[in-house]
C-alpha cells in the first residue's frame, strides 16, 4: 500500500504535528485528521464563538483538501465532535455553507475537546481522478 502525507499549505515547516499527518491519501481517498480552529501561520489555537470556530475549521479542512487536489464537494463523510451540543444549530448553520447538492454523510457527538476547544471535524475525501 502507497501512502502520501498532505500538510496544510499554511503550516509552520518548523512545527510538528505529533503523532499523525494533517491528511493522508491511499487509494484514492484523503483521510483528514480531525481540524480545529488554529492559525497555521502562527501554529495556535484561536478561539472564538461557536461559529467562528466552525468557520475557521472548515476553512482549514478546505485548505488540506485543495492542497491533495480535491474540493469541498469531493467530501463523503465527516465527524464533528462539539464541545456543548447545545450549540449545534448555531455550528449546522455555518457546516451547512460550506456544501452544495449532496452533504457529506455525517456523524455529529459532544465531546471533551483540548485547549477549550468548541470544535472539531475530520473528513474521508474521495480524490477526482
Amino acid at each position: 500500500m502507497s501512502k502520501k502525507n498532505v500538510t496544510h499549505p499554511e503550516r509552520d515547516a518548523n512545527f510538528t504535528t505529533g503523532a499523525y499527518s494533517d491528511g493522508v491519501i491511499v487509494d484514492g481517498l484523503l483521510f483528514v485528521s480531525g481540524q480545529a480552529s488554529v492559525d497555521f501561520k502562527t501554529s495556535k489555537f484561536a478561539l472564538g464563538t461557536i461559529e467562528e470556530e466552525t468557520t475557521r475549521t472548515l476553512d482549514n479542512l478546505k485548505a488540506i483538501i485543495e492542497a491533495a487536489g480535491g474540493t469541498m464537494a469531493d467530501i463523503v463523510k465527516c465527524t464533528v465532535h462539539l464541545a456543548d451540543i447545545a450549540e449545534f444549530d448555531r455550528y449546522n448553520k455555518i457546516y451547512a455553507t460550506y456544501f452544495d447538492g449532496i452533504k457529506p454523510a455525517r456523524t455529529t457527538v459532544q465531546s471533551v475537546l483540548a485547549e477549550n476547544l468548541k470544535v472539531e471535524i475530520d473528513a474521508i475525501v474521495k480524490l477526482p481522478k
